[in-house]
C-alpha cells in the first residue's frame, strides 16, 4: 500500500489577514516561503526580479494576462547569456539551466477553488485536466501556472494521442508517463526477427512497460500472452487503458511489480531510461537511470528470466556515450558479467527534430546517437 503523500500550505497576507491553501506540486517542489500578491499591473521586468530573487507571485488578475505574463517571463531567462560549454559538461550545464529556468518560471501561481475551479477572469474551464491528475478535490489550493499548463498539455495529448504505426493505431499517454514520441525504438522492436522458440511457448515479459505501447507491439506481432510490469500506478493505468482501446487486454496482462515477474518467457523486453543521470523530479524518472540502476537490474536479473531458446532484447540510445556519461565500454561489462552474450544488434538513426536543431547545446551528441535493440542470450 502507497503511503499518503505529504500535505504542504502556502501561506501569504491578503487584505491585511494571514491566508493559507494547500499546495499542489506533481513535480515534489516545496511551496515557496515567500509571497506577495500580483495582479495586471505588474510589469515582466518587475516579475521576473521577484521570480529570480525567489518572491512567488499569487496572481489576483485576469488569467489570460499570467499566461502572457509567464511566457514574457520566459523570453526574459532565455536571452540570459550562456557560457559556452565543452562536450563532457554541456549535458550538466544544461541541466543546471533547465532547473533553473523551471524554478523560476515556477513563481507565479494560481488559485484553485474547489473541484479545480479557477477564480479569475477569463480563466478556461481545466477540471477534466485536472482530475485526471488529482482526482477530485474538496478544498482550494495553490499551484503553479507552469505546471497547470502542462497539465492541460498532457490533457490534450491524452485525447489526441500518438498514432503508432506498427499498431495500425493510437498510444494516449497520460501524464506523467513516457510518450512514445519517437518511433525510432518502436519500429526497431516491430521489426526484429522473434526468437524460433515463441512457436512452442509463446510468452513475453515487457519490463517497465510505461503507455504499453511495446507489449501491444509484441501481441500484434502474435505473442500469445505479454506480461507487462511497471511500478508506476500511472503507467499501470495509462498501460491497461491503452490495451482495452486496442483490443489486446485479452493478450497482455498488466503487472506492478520491480522489473521482473516470476517465471521464465522466452522474449524479454525492456526498454529503460537512456541516461545515467539523477532525476530533479518525480516526473523524469522515465528519462534518467541514476547511476544505470534499470539497466543494469535488468540486465543482471535477465539470465534467471529467460526461458531455454529465450532471448532478452535490451533498446537504448547510445547518447550517454556521446555526452561522456556512459562509456560502451561500460555496457559491454555490464552485458558480460550478467552471465549474458551479444546475439545481434540492430540499429537505426533518430529522425526527431532535435537531432537537426544546432542551437542545441547537446547537438554535437544528438546528432551522433544511434539507438540500438540488443539481441542477448544467457551464455552457454
Amino acid at each position: 500500500m502507497n503511503a499518503s503523500p505529504t500535505i504542504h500550505w502556502i501561506h501569504w497576507t491578503e487584505g491585511g489577514e494571514n491566508c493559507s491553501a494547500q499546495w499542489r506540486s506533481e513535480a515534489g517542489v516545496l511551496p515557496p516561503k515567500r509571497v506577495q500578491l500580483a495582479d495586471d499591473t505588474l510589469s515582466a521586468d518587475a516579475a521576473y526580479r521577484l521570480a529570480c530573487e525567489g518572491t512567488a507571485l499569487l496572481w489576483r488578475g485576469d488569467f489570460q494576462n499570467a499566461r502572457q505574463l509567464l511566457q514574457a517571463m520566459a523570453r526574459r531567462f532565455d536571452r540570459k547569456p550562456h557560457q559556452s560549454a565543452t562536450t563532457d559538461n554541456a549535458f550538466h550545464q544544461q541541466r543546471m539551466a533547465q532547473g533553473q529556468r523551471a524554478r523560476t518560471l515556477g513563481m507565479l501561481l494560481i488559485s484553485f477553488a474547489a473541484d479545480h475551479v479557477i477564480p479569475a477572469r477569463r480563466a478556461p474551464d481545466v477540471r477534466r485536466a485536472c482530475e485526471e491528475v488529482h482526482g477530485r478535490v474538496a478544498t482550494p489550493y495553490v499551484s503553479s501556472l507552469r505546471e497547470l499548463l502542462g497539465l492541460i498539455g498532457a490533457h490534450e495529448w491524452r485525447k489526441k494521442g500518438i498514432e503508432i504505426p506498427a499498431l495500425g493505431g493510437r498510444i494516449h499517454p497520460h501524464y506523467g508517463v513516457f510518450a512514445p514520441v519517437r518511433s525510432e525504438y518502436v519500429d526497431l522492436l516491430a521489426a526484429a526477427p522473434l526468437p524460433q522458440a515463441l512457436a512452442a511457448n509463446s510468452l513475453a515479459f515487457d519490463i517497465g512497460t510505461g503507455t504499453g505501447v511495446l507489449a501491444a507491439v509484441l501481441a500484434k506481432r502474435g505473442v500469445a500472452h505479454v506480461v507487462a510490469t511497471d511500478q508506476d500506478e500511472r503507467a499501470l493505468e495509462c498501460a491497461h487503458a491503452n490495451l482495452v482501446q486496442l483490443g489486446l487486454a485479452g493478450q497482455v496482462e498488466v503487472l506492478r511489480t520491480d522489473l521482473f515477474p516470476s517465471g521464465r518467457a522466452t522474449l524479454v523486453v525492456c526498454n529503460p531510461p537512456w541516461v545515467p543521470a539523477r532525476p530533479s523530479s518525480p516526473l523524469e524518472h522515465a528519462l534518467y537511470d541514476p547511476d544505470s540502476r534499470m539497466l543494469r537490474g535488468f540486465l543482471d536479473g535477465l539470465a534467471a528470466h529467460l526461458a531455454p531458446g529465450g532471448e532478452g532484447w535490451l533498446i537504448l540510445s547510445d547518447l550517454a556515450e556521446h555526452l561522456d556519461l556512459r562509456p560502451r565500454s561500460a555496457l559491454l561489462g555490464f552485458i558480460d558479467g550478467a552471465g549474458l552474450q551479444v546475439l545481434e544488434r540492430l540499429d537505426t538513426r533518430p529522425i526527431h527534430p532535435r537531432a537537426a536543431d544546432t542551437t542545441d547545446p547537446l547537438h554535437a551528441a544528438r546528432s551522433a546517437e544511434v539507438t540500438s535493440l540488443w539481441r542477448l542470450g544467457a551464455k552457454a
